[in-house]
């Protein structure tokens, strides 16, 4: 990039003073600093798990509106002192005070991850660490957190650097359109019209772009909260408003001190007031965004006027002023310390103390980030006035970070003993009892990951079956009922699945039964849709979608009249209208009522139970573990998800004629309840069973349909 707009050699006005610019007085409101202080504290607890800051995730949108507001100031005195903007000067400066802080914390997050993070995921990290080198990751967040099936994914420690993302994306462009309605102006003046025209074109594009993000916000968030959240058209707004801010805030200088005052402490309780009441069912950004924007907005405009008694009598105090110059090295180291640090010390499960502690420590490592990278590279002598030769650093480093993710995915952390074990499928298909041969499989110690693990550890998580790939899976928001059949649609048998992703997971044994016995399987699932007739939260919203499709399926089947229906669904999720008698009466009633509704079409019903739930996600704690498998395992007391609803599935099959089928003693012995058997996981996250493992226990659930289940009907 050159010197910027207007093109070399044309000649302009003498650039005039247009009268819109704070500039250098917004860079030294110490208030600012006080606020950026405040921001970045609601950021770390509320991630270091203090419940009543749980809406402290606010602080970034402070951060939005701030740089917004700065950096506009900064450009348009740029433009009233010189006339143009020099677009080499100004990432040049942006180069100098991102890079070397945010490529020293990269690398030391990749070697942490490398280290001591589940290796299962360090493909993923790579990514994550090149897309934020590249400030993409917001896009890579955005595109992952719309996978049903990733929604329980632990946090990636790169996952902070969105924000960072965002801004970047957002002043890619913004120079340029400031620079360009200069101009336009400019020519304006050559025909006599004011100086002010410059702000009038400035102000508008300002609020345009921030109409049309803000509506975007708005539009996205009820569909899709990942976009919403991390998109950088869905944020664009929010710097756009403390930029309309910096554009304005020439017509504030005459606004009466008391009045100043009193805006700047209505805007910094708005932020407070967010951070204490908003919690992660709040939907966001959309409206509610509204509230910590706006309350940003009025204290930097309440700071426009100095004031004996507003805000900035808070603000402006040391203490303050010297974290928020520690801001950006705190939110930057926080985050990965708070993601490696409990999996490092062994202790996944720190509490509140512990995680501030650990942000304490990360406090430390700004200052000292501060003091031995920022400062000497921003302010030393070998960049000052050499904005060319500060681009070649920030490319270099930008470089050299995604050149050492790539060579580290090259040579992964290794992952299994090396020594291999029997075949679980091969095993139980020899068997003359499965479940026999799987009982004393099941009994075996199982301490290390195999160097035969089918599939492997990094594979297992990306295998669906043909019911994803198909669609088939019906999605949260769709009452669509595909018509997905699968074996051999001519057989005389017909066999339903019917449930949410609880029962889509035994799809695998299920295919390959009607495949080998000549069964006509007909697939109906619908992401977290309960079996029971009652409706339940999703979203913080009573999930009627859920209602609407399992009314439609009963239709289905009474259609098909099937000799069977295997009608499972997960035990998670909470009654959206509790009546008196209980939930536990609740649920049975609702089993109840779908299970005679399956009855009345002729259909046997097996009710299949839950699966038992490991106690994480198990192919992170494998890859975490992969030498010490016991850690991953949980016993069989504490593997139920809820007891209580499958005393309920038990009650209502025995009221409506059901066959209530139990598949602990397919995943746990009488100790233990394994993440792995012989070759095999058990379960691909923290809560649904491998689709290998699936497919392997198909000869255990066949015997088990075989006991008269399938048997010709009266």
């Amino acid at each position: 990039m050159t010197q910027a707009l207007p093109r070399p050699g044309r000649r302009l006005p003498k650039p005039r003073a247009v009268g819109h610019a704070p500039g250098a007085a917004a860079a030294r409101r110490a208030d600012i600093q006080g606020l950026r202080a405040v921001a970045v504290t609601l950021v770390v607890l509320s991630h270091a798990g203090l419940r009543h800051f749980s809406g402290g995730y606010v602080g970034v949108d402070v951060f939005f509106v701030i740089s917004g507001f700065l950096i506009t100031s900064l450009l348009i005195r740029e433009l009233d002192r010189t006339g143009r903007i020099s677009v080499t000067r100004f990432y040049a400066r942006r180069a100098l005070r991102l890079l070397p802080a945010s490529t020293l914390v990269a690398v030391v997050t990749l070697a942490g991850a490398y280290l001591f993070l589940s290796k299962t995921r360090f493909t993923a990290y790579v990514g994550d660490a090149i897309a934020s080198g590249l400030y993409a990751v917001n896009l890579r967040l955005a595109v992952s957190g719309t996978d049903y099936l990733q929604a329980t994914d632990p946090p990636s420690p790169f996952q902070h650097f969105w924000s960072l993302a965002v801004e970047e994306q957002f002043y890619v462009v913004w120079p340029l359109l400031l620079a360009a309605a200069y101009l336009a102006a400019a020519r304006q003046r050559r025909e006599g019209r004011t100086a002010r025209r410059t702000a009038a074109v400035q102000t508008t594009i300002a609020t345009v772009l921030l109409t049309l993000s803000l509506f975007l916000s708005v539009r996205t968030t009820p569909t899709s909260a990942s976009w919403a959240y991390f998109g950088s058209h869905t944020r664009a707004w929010e710097p756009a408003a403390g930029a309309l801010l910096a554009l304005c805030a020439h017509r504030l200088r005459h606004m009466p001190p008391p009045l100043a005052g009193t805006l700047s402490w209505a805007g910094l309780a708005a932020i407070v007031a967010a951070a204490l009441t908003f919690d992660d069912a709040t939907p966001f950004p959309g409206y509610a965004a509204l509230v910590p924007v706006a309350g940003t907005v009025l204290v930097l405009a309440g700071g426009c006027v100095p004031s004996r008694f507003g805000a900035e009598l808070l603000l402006r105090q040391r203490p303050l002023t010297a974290l928020g110059g520690l801001s950006y090295g705190w939110y930057l180291w926080h985050w990965p310390l708070l993601v490696i640090l409990p999996v490092a010390l062994d202790r996944p499960e720190a509490g509140a103390w512990t995680r501030l502690a650990m942000c304490a420590f990360a406090l430390l490592l700004a200052w000292l980030t501060l003091r031995l990278v920022e400062n000497p590279v921003r302010f030393g002598a070998t960049f000052r006035d050499r904005p060319r030769r500060a681009l070649g650093l920030g490319a270099g480093l930008t470089a050299g970070a995604v050149a050492l993710a790539l060579v580290a995915a090259l040579f992964p952390p290794a992952i299994d003993s090396g020594r291999p074990a029997p075949g679980l499928a091969a095993a139980l298909d020899r068997a003359p009892d499965p479940q026999a041969r799987l009982s004393q499989l099941l009994a075996e110690p199982h301490d290390v990951v195999p160097s035969n693990l089918t599939p492997g550890l990094t594979e297992i998580k990306a295998a669906r079956s043909e019911v994803y790939g198909d669609g088939c899976h019906v999605g949260l928001a769709s009452v669509e009922v595909p018509s997905c059949v699968y074996g051999d649609p001519a057989s005389d048998t017909t066999v339903v699945l019917f449930g949410d992703s609880h029962a889509a997971q035994w799809f695998p044994a299920l295919e390959r039964l009607a495949r080998e016995r000549h069964w006509r399987l007909v697939s109906l699932t619908k992401a977290s849709c309960k079996v029971a007739d009652v409706t339940i939260v999703s979203d913080a919203k009573p999930y009627t979608a859920c209602d609407t499709w399992r009314a439609k399926v009963l239709e289905r089947i009474a259609a098909l009249r099937p000799d069977l229906v295997i009608a499972s669904s997960s035990d998670a999720g909470d009654v959206a209208y509790p009546d008196a008698g209980g939930e536990v009466r609740q649920w049975t009633a609702g089993f109840e009522r779908t299970y005679r509704a399956i009855r009345a079409s002729g259909a046997r019903v097996a009710a299949l139970l839950d699966t038992p739930w490991p106690a994480s996600d198990a192919v992170d704690c494998a890859g975490t573990h992969p030498l010490d498998l016991r850690r991953c395992a949980v016993t069989p007391g504490r593997a139920a998800k809820d007891p209580r609803r499958a005393a309920a599935v038990r009650a209502a099959a025995a009221a409506t004629g059901a066959t209530a089928v139990d598949p602990h003693r397919w995943l746990c012995a009488p100790a233990t309840c394994p993440v792995l058997v012989a070759d095999t996981l058990v379960y691909r996250d923290d809560g649904h069973i491998a689709e290998s493992y699936a497919r392997a226990l198909a000869p255990v659930l066949g015997a088990e349909l075989g006991r008269g289940l399938l048997s010709p009907r009266r």
